[in-house]
């Protein structure tokens, strides 16, 4: 009879009979939480695309059952003591906890969602516990905060508690538009249901590491990199000129990874076949089958076998010219935009000068702008060219999706990969001439304008998005007044005193009773985008519920923007007031006190800045 706890069960099961009533817990000797956004944003774009493919808005929430599973990978527990151990999945069942917590708040606003909250934690005699159960203090709080939706200031050394509020800030900014309303229940049932992972169960934990080392250590499959080379090196005739490829392509990849990371090489892989070959996109509709630009996310070493003469990669000539165009593609094509690429990583960084908009971009988490960036360039462009190509599309970008923020519209990767998709296009191989035209042209056709901004407040869901507008005015005036200034420290939480955002008025209703309806009106002008500033943290609090008269003199001493409220700033200034002057830009001082018609004109101050630092003559060449 064979030992129970030598035996080992594996089996399929859902999220919601993986986490529903059942307690997981982390051994202390468990690395740290360390998923970082690119994780969260691929995680979310895959489950948006695998149910956006099947549902339909006249489905039956019956019908939700027979959508296509999604696979999410396994996990390996160690059964001991009456307790469950996770050895491996921490990250992934995590990530799908915070996951869950956004749901249950976005729940609240729709009739007919499953609750959820049995797959977060479980009540005995009154007290809450996590299913992921994990012997730090500051994380359980964290976790308490999150699902009440409390602020939750942390001052734990655990790399971990950081990492996890900030992640759970990715997951509310990037979760898109087209999973909540009526979509909201069906996908809810869905992630239920049809998500499912592997659950790998060892009863004993030299069993379960076994398995742990065994998946992870032991025969490690090829890469998608890998197979691509392969693939081209196979089809080049010759030890010398194989070898010569060879060295090449290790080199190239070589710089890839020291630069970038262990991802990197497959990500340009994917940015640069995207960028010069890809011809069709999924269709937005039911049913519909991946195509040339989510194969190559997917399957790219597949796609270029399957579509090698998209890329001039032909196999009818004749032997001894069969091997050039393999040969070539790595040498030269492979190579250099390998170079193209790294440059514009190098710009998401830190800023380069004529490339900031490439950092601003990189800001907002706009990763669309590697194949877009890349689609223009030919191999045979001069660096000149080639720079003016770089700072012609992401200053394009950076106006275009300026545009979308101020009217609430997402910029983020469902959201905008059809409509780049068709850029990218029809941009592929233009000149600098044709494609400055272009890209002026769907300006002037972009449905958002910055008179958006008359409408454009603070809400739950968009403090990122505000924090980096007035950070972006902040810096342009400062910068056209001969200031110094920094756009990094603006929007940084690195910094000793990060900036935050400072509403002019106080938070008291009684003080604009006569002005307004009801304390709902005046919380909604309150937080429009004229009654914001930025002040470094401590400062703002410091100012605590004063009245506007108590704090303009102290605003004086802040950025250039705040400054902008005080009377002083207009009294030997000469620098401000040409500038002032010459731009046309209406500032104008408020003394004693601020009104709503004084927020209102701030309001128009701030939408004309906008236009001045996001004008479409930043495409004139």
């Amino acid at each position: 009879m064979v030992d129970a706890t030598n035996r080992i069960d594996g089996r399929p099961r859902s999220v919601r009979g993986l986490l529903e009533g059942n307690k997981y817990r982390l051994d202390y000797y468990q690395r740290e939480y360390a998923w970082g956004r690119k994780q969260i944003a691929e995680l979310i774009e895959d489950l948006e695309a695998k149910f956006r493919g099947s549902y339909d808005e006249s489905h039956e929430r019956s019908e939700v059952e027979d959508y296509p599973q999604y696979f999410l990978g396994s996990v390996i527990i160690s059964h001991r003591e009456k307790k469950r151990y996770i050895v491996d999945g921490q990250q992934r069942l995590t990530s799908l906890t915070l996951l869950l917590v956004h749901l249950y708040h976005l729940a609240k606003d729709v009739d007919g969602v499953t609750p959820v909250t049995n797959l977060i934690f479980s009540e005995r005699f009154g007290k809450r516990s996590f299913n992921l159960e994990v012997d730090v203090v500051d994380r359980e709080q964290a976790m308490e905060a999150l699902f009440k939706g409390v602020a939750f200031e942390t001052h734990s050394d655990s790399p971990s508690v950081r990492t996890l509020l900030a992640r759970y800030e990715d997951i509310k900014e990037l979760f898109p538009d087209t999973l909540t309303g009526h979509a909201l229940p069906y996908f809810v049932d869905w992630l239920l249901d049809n998500v499912s992972l592997i659950e790998i169960t060892a009863y004993n934990d030299d069993d379960a590491y076994t398995i742990f080392e065994t998946m992870n250590d032991r025969g490690l499959s090829l890469t998608p990199t890998d197979m691509l080379k392969g693939f081209l090196l196979a089809h080049i005739n010759g030890d010398d000129a194989k070898a010569k490829a060879d060295a090449t392509w290790k080199k190239t990849v070589e710089r890839l990874v020291q630069q970038g990371g262990k991802d990197t090489a497959a990500d340009f892989i994917k940015a640069w076949l995207r960028a010069k070959y890809a011809t069709s996109i999924r269709e937005r509709k039911k049913d519909a089958v991946p195509r040339d630009w989510d194969r190559i996310g997917t399957e790219f070493h597949n796609w270029l076998r399957n579509n090698r003469e998209a890329a001039g990669l032909t196999s009818s000539a004749p032997a001894a010219e069969f091997t050039q165009p393999y040969a070539e593609f790595i040498h030269s094509h492979f190579a250099a935009y390998s170079r193209h690429y790294l440059s514009i990583l190098d710009a998401t960084l830190k800023p380069v000068p004529g490339r900031e908009a490439i950092f601003y971009n990189a800001h907002n988490d706009f990763t669309l702008q590697f194949p877009l960036i890349l689609a223009p360039i030919e191999i045979i462009d001069s660096a000149t060219e080639v720079d003016m190509k770089m700072r012609l599309v992401a200053d394009f970008l950076d106006i275009y999706c300026a545009r979308r923020i101020v009217n609430y519209r997402q910029i983020g990767y469902s959201a905008m990969s059809y409509t780049m998709f068709n850029l990218l296009r029809e941009i592929r191989g233009l000149s600098v001439e044709q494609l400055a035209t272009v890209l002026k042209r769907r300006l002037q056709d972009q449905p958002e304008s910055f008179a958006g901004i008359s409408d454009y407040r603070l809400h739950q869901m968009n403090r990122p998005q505000v924090r980096y507008i007035l950070a972006r005015l902040t810096a342009h005036i400062e910068a056209e007044c001969g200031v110094e200034s920094d756009f990094v420290t603006y929007v940084s939480s690195k910094i000793k005193k990060p900036f935050e955002i400072e509403h002019i008025w106080a938070d008291d209703y009684q003080r604009f009773k006569d002005v307004f309806a009801s304390p709902q009106d005046f919380s909604f002008t309150r937080n429009r985008l004229g009654g914001l500033i930025l002040l470094p943290r401590g400062f703002n609090q410091s100012l605590g519920a004063n009245d506007f008269k108590a704090k303009v003199s102290h605003y004086y001493g802040q950025n250039l923007l705040a400054k902008t409220l005080s009377p002083q700033c207009y009294q030997n200034n000469p620098s401000f007031i040409a500038y002032a002057t010459s731009s046309g830009l209406p500032f104008k001082p408020y003394e004693n006190e601020f009104t709503k018609d004084a927020l209102d004109e701030r309001q128009d101050l701030y939408r004309r800045i906008a236009e001045q630092v996001w004008s479409p003559r930043r495409l004139d060449v």
